[in-house]
């Protein structure tokens, strides 16, 4: 698969475009977004108005406290750069005009994605997940290579409106359907009017879509994001994700990312592939046609070598919150191993593709994943491998859930963020200040999560405990 520039893309707008649109009335709302530690947007609506007499738009202010919150927005503490000490100050979201698009499911909208910038300094903030990314990708530019990247994600979607899901504390939910959905036409084609709509919306908004198909729970569906560069493409998942559920608002629906939904349902993964390129030729470096095994060459192997050696230490990136691990079980569709095979679902990455297309499949994420974390976490633990020439096992064969001897996930968010804080290759690959910022996030939701008696353990020990 072969990405698009994403200047060549429909729905992408220039500054130019932009004024005249407001100029014309067919644009009167600019929103300004950036990634939370969480994988949200978060931002302002500017009006219309409001962008022409400031010309081209330096950024918005918006509080430090949107990179130091947990998921109920609450202001925990052990966060070295924001506090009530330090008087929780400002940042400026700087726009990225090249992510300039139309939002066409929102009424005269367009949008803008940000960049963290500290205006003290003039420097990016190193813990914002855009940053961290782009610092994996600069690195690997300086090598002379450059990433590309797709997403594939999984969501359930429900036939009811959040608001009436909270309303009865997200019990008794009934997903879309009512058979397993698994490439099942007929199944899907209950909810098609709906995931018409998000197709052909997403390309409208510059966010190419291959396809969708059904998943393997009812109610559950997939959507393919098309192939880009690495920056690119995490903005496209972020944006994807965050448009999905407006639409389903609009719809009187619901849509969920979240890893487990429940635990007698097929979790949903977000599974990411990508490949490395020569930065000045269209060469995909990953692909050797005098190698043997499967035309893979050296720098797929190194790069693989790390992947294999340093998911452990960077799971917290591919899962970052409690119910992330609940997906993790044998027999699932979701793999335990960290392994590798040529298209055996079993394993944790897969080789997929041919030539220029070769490519790893990352099946370990789900789709609650904050891409910026997970496509920075695989690139830079990959690069690592391919800077100490590390080499990967033997292909794996066979069924990788039948094997209890193999390197594996971490099976809770505790045992993951333990390996994250004692790992010398995370503070290597992202540095001190990052790394101690987001082991204090997964500390905070061990920690709120551990404060909570859930309805497991009324039902199991109130009367026989």
């Amino acid at each position: 698969m072969m990405g698009e520039k994403e200047s060549n893309v429909k729905g992408m707008l220039t500054l130019e475009q932009l004024e005249a649109a407001i100029r014309g009335g067919s644009i009167d709302t600019l929103i300004l977004a950036i990634c939370d530690m969480q994988g949200r947007l978060m931002g302002k609506r500017l009006t219309g108005d409001y962008v022409l007499r400031q010309g081209i738009v330096k950024g918005t202010h918006f509080c430090v406290y949107l990179l130091g919150t947990d998921m109920a927005m609450n202001t925990p503490t052990g966060y070295q750069l924001m506090s009530w000490e330090s008087g929780y100050g400002d940042w400026l979201a700087a726009p990225d005009w090249t992510t300039l698009r139309m939002i066409p499911w929102l009424d005269k909208t367009a949008m803008v994605l940000c960049d963290v910038l500290d205006e003290k300094t003039g420097l990016l903030v190193p813990i914002a997940p855009r940053t961290i990314l782009k610092a994996q990708l600069e690195k690997a530019a300086e090598k002379g290579v450059r990433f590309k990247a797709a997403s594939e994600l999984e969501f359930y979607l429900f036939k009811e409106p959040y608001d009436a899901i909270y309303r009865k504390n997200y019990s008794g939910m009934q997903a879309a359907g009512h058979y397993n959905e698994d490439y099942h036409l007929l199944q899907g084609t209950r909810n098609e009017p709906i995931y018409r709509t998000i197709r052909n919306q997403m390309i409208e908004a510059g966010i190419p879509i291959e396809s969708s198909k059904g998943e393997a729970y009812t109610g559950q569906h997939e959507m393919n994001l098309l192939y880009g560069d690495a920056l690119v493409s995490a903005d496209r998942h972020l944006l994807f994700k965050h448009g999905v559920k407006e639409i389903a608002i609009q719809h009187d629906c619901a849509v969920t990312f979240m890893a487990k939904p429940h635990h007698q349902w097929t979790g949903s993964s977000g599974h990411l592939h990508i490949s490395m390129w020569d930065a000045e030729e269209e060469r995909n470096l990953f692909y050797d046609p005098q190698a043997e095994p499967h035309h893979m060459s050296e720098s797929i192997r190194h790069f693989l070598g790390g992947v294999l050696a340093f998911t452990r230490d960077f799971s917290l990136c591919f899962a970052s919150n409690i119910n992330s691990y609940k997906r993790y079980a044998s027999e699932s569709w979701a793999p335990v191993s960290l392994v590798w095979s040529v298209d055996n679902r079993t394993s944790g990455f897969r080789i997929v593709g041919e030539r220029q297309s070769l490519r790893i499949e990352n099946r370990i994420p789900g789709a609650d994943m904050n891409p910026y974390l997970a496509y920075a976490a695989m690139i830079g633990a990959g690069m690592y491998g391919v800077e100490s020439k590390l080499e990967p096992p033997p292909e794996f064969k066979g069924n990788a859930y039948a094997r209890c001897d193999l390197p594996r996930i971490p099976s809770t968010l505790g045992e993951a963020k333990e390996l994250w804080r004692e790992s010398p290759v995370v503070q290597r690959v992202f540095g001190e200040q990052v790394a101690q910022h987001y082991y204090n996030m997964a500390r905070v939701e061990q920690q709120a999560f551990d404060a909570v008696v859930t309805d497991w353990e009324r039902s199991r020990y109130f009367e026989q405990g």
